[in-house]
């Protein structure tokens, strides 16, 4: 039973952690007004699947199919975070969908318009919390998150 409540506890952890996370980033998009990437953008979908995951999984305890799940939602986060983290670092190229160029503009007034709706290059941080990007701070929150989800899931595995 004291098992039982870890886990419960572990998925409302996440749960509060994923929702903290992307009211955050509403908040830094919409009140403190820093533009997001398209990457920045991708990177909270993980987010948003883990609360519906947890969900299940808090409701069923008994399979640990929602901690391996749990898992691989977060190595892809790790994995488009780390991505990210590499563009901005310059260790990799950015891909063409950060940089956004429309050759369809053809008087001045829709390219002012156009500028205005640019979102920033991926390379370009534009916000960042204790000197750290927050792809940064996701690639280790992404970390932590499947090591301890895979811990808890061999753990449960060898009580069984």
């Amino acid at each position: 039973m004291n098992n039982l409540l870890k886990l419960k506890n572990f998925y409302l952890l996440i749960t509060a952690l994923s929702i903290s996370i992307l009211i955050g980033a509403i908040y830094i998009e919409y009140i403190i007004g820093a533009k997001p990437c398209v990457l920045c953008k991708y990177q909270r979908i993980p987010y948003l699947l883990s609360i519906f995951i947890c969900f299940f999984g808090y409701n069923n305890l008994k399979s640990n199919i929602w901690l391996y799940l749990l898992a691989f939602n977060f190595l892809i986060s790790f994995i488009i975070s780390g991505y990210h983290f590499g563009i901005e670092n310059n260790f990799f190229p950015e891909f063409g969908g950060c940089s956004n160029s429309d050759t369809n503009i053809v008087n001045k007034e829709q390219l002012l318009e156009t500028l205005k709706e640019i979102p920033p290059n991926c390379k370009d941080v534009n916000f960042r919390i204790l000197g750290f990007s927050l792809a940064t701070i996701n690639v280790i929150l992404s970390f932590l998150v499947i090591v301890i989800s895979l811990i808890i899931s061999k753990n449960e595995k060898n009580k069984k």
